[in-house]
């Protein structure tokens, strides 16, 4: 909801209250849960990781004996951080695969379906048939068929 504040009069807005901003509509939807879990997991990867990095090259700039572990842990710590992402791409795309999709038909969905009805209807409102002639070896629904030439 927008925040409003009263002018005193002396500026242009004569009284009115004006708005100090305007709330706007989010333009994407939530992350699902174990989306957004991951994601986080990730970020937390991810910082930790460049955080460690960091130290281990200035640990290495200035000599200290800290700088060989802690740039083991920095390696280490990228392979976590390329799994934690790879872990957020995977979880998203599961998500979708098994509840992402929208039973909403689309336009072209709707005017084919459309047309279905309207030769259906067609169909059933247009004059029957004539009865077939059945063609010579099918069946005419007499029982037994006729053998031979009828001559005897």
């Amino acid at each position: 909801m927008a925040k409003r504040y009263e002018d005193d009069g002396a500026g242009s807005g004569g009284g009115r209250g004006q708005t100090l901003w305007v709330d706007q509509p989010a333009g994407q939807r939530r992350m699902p849960d174990p989306v957004r879990r991951s994601a986080v997991r990730a970020v937390l990867i991810v910082a930790v990781t460049l955080t460690a990095a960091t130290i281990a090259f200035f640990l290495t700039v200035t000599g200290s004996w800290l700088a060989l572990p802690l740039s083991l842990g920095a390696i280490a710590g990228t392979v976590v951080a390329t799994w934690g992402v790879l872990d957020v791409l995977i979880t998203r795309q599961a998500w979708n695969q098994r509840y992402g999709v929208l039973s909403e038909p689309s336009s072209t969905a709707r005017g084919r379906r459309r047309e279905r009805r309207r030769a259906r209807r067609e169909a059933r409102s247009a004059p029957p048939l004539p009865p077939r002639i059945p063609v010579r070896g099918e069946a005419t629904g007499i029982w037994p068929p006729p053998t031979g030439t009828g001559r005897g």
